[in-house]
């Protein structure tokens, strides 16, 4: 009977991205929905915002990472991958979340756009002011 190879699954949230992670031991491969990593990002700073926790732990060439993300912008899905890799690590290795937990990669950044007002430009700007 083979054996079952050990899958590690963590989910993301960026603004309006959600990025759901699958992670398994192997050669160092990413894809993200069904695209390598640099033909989908397409620009090497989001790339090395996804990567950071896996360079933290010096684990870039263990791991086999599938990533479906959806919402948002690339930038946002980025960010989001990031936190759903740490968090897929942590399952992995808890002995790994100080070093995570320091670095800042299991914080979910709660920022989310601010919605507009009614009699407003937007969610703070006002129409100008007309004195006469």
């Amino acid at each position: 009977m083979a054996e079952a190879i050990q899958k590690f699954e963590a989910t993301g949230r960026r603004k309006t991205s959600v990025a759901r992670v699958r992670m398994h031991p192997g050669s160092g491969q990413i894809t993200i929905n069904g695209r390598k990593v640099d033909e989908y990002l397409r620009r090497d700073s989001l790339e090395m915002i996804m990567m950071q926790p896996l360079q933290l732990v010096e684990s870039r060439d263990k791991f086999d990472i599938t990533i479906s993300t959806r919402g948002g912008g690339k930038r946002g899905q980025a960010g989001a991958a990031s936190l759903g890799i740490a968090r897929a690590l942590l399952s992995f290795d808890p002995t790994m979340r100080t070093a995570l937990k320091r670095a800042g990669f299991l914080t979910r950044d709660p920022r989310e756009k601010e919605r507009k007002k009614y009699g407003l430009a937007g969610a703070r700007k006002r129409f100008q002011f007309s004195k006469r």
